[in-house]
């Protein structure tokens, strides 16, 4: 059996947690996590067209297994811009109409890329 050491593509993640928001920076980032309502065809494609629609950038989509049922998923989407500014505000409060859950993780400011 292999150690987790020898394998070379290992990423370790941090999250940090606050109590209070972030204040916009100029650079920043949004994450969320929301769900489809149900497992249909185009129902992710029209999800992510209230982004694309307002030209946000999407820097990472991961999906994880709800585990309730076959083909539900949880989606964790990081965009460019803070949750405060207009076209970010917009494309959330119109996608809670196209979503089964939806939850704002946070805006913060952009790591060292």
């Amino acid at each position: 059996m292999k150690d987790i050491t020898d394998y070379s593509d290992n990423t370790t993640r941090f999250v940090v947690l606050s109590k209070t928001d972030n204040k916009q920076t100029g650079r920043d980032k949004t994450s969320i996590v929301f769900s489809a309502i149900s497992d249909q065809p185009g129902g992710l494609y029209a999800i992510l067209g209230e982004f694309a629609s307002r030209h946000i950038n999407l820097t990472k989509i991961e999906s994880r297994p709800s585990k309730k049922t076959l083909g539900d998923y949880f989606f964790f989407v990081d965009m460019e811009g803070h949750r405060t500014e207009k076209v970010i505000a917009d494309a959330l409060k119109d996608l809670t109409n196209k979503v089964a859950f939806i939850k704002i993780l946070g805006s913060y400011p952009k790591g060292g890329e």
